[in-house]
């Protein structure tokens, strides 16, 4: 309360600062470690020629760049065709 800074950290009454993280904050953190880790970013480069490979050959060569029917489950039919 005596800190000559005290009004450029907070604008409270009781001159708290309350730090908020999401219920997930721990994960993430943990998730972003590991992806910036150079194991982390190996498999990230590789990650165009598997995954997103994939997805475009469908989007590409199977016709699936545009939906022909409208409707979740006519959506459905035509990815099963």
């Amino acid at each position: 309360q005596h800190c000559p800074l005290l009004d450029q950290c907070t604008q409270s009454r009781n001159h708290r600062k309350v730090v908020t993280r999401h219920v997930w904050e721990d994960s993430k953190e943990w998730v972003r470690s590991n992806r910036l880790s150079p194991s982390g970013k190996r498999l990230y480069r590789k990650r165009k020629e598997t995954i997103e490979r994939s997805f475009a050959d469908a989007k590409e060569l199977h016709g699936f760049r545009y939906c022909r029917l409208r409707g979740l489950p006519n959506v459905r039919e035509q990815a099963l065709m």
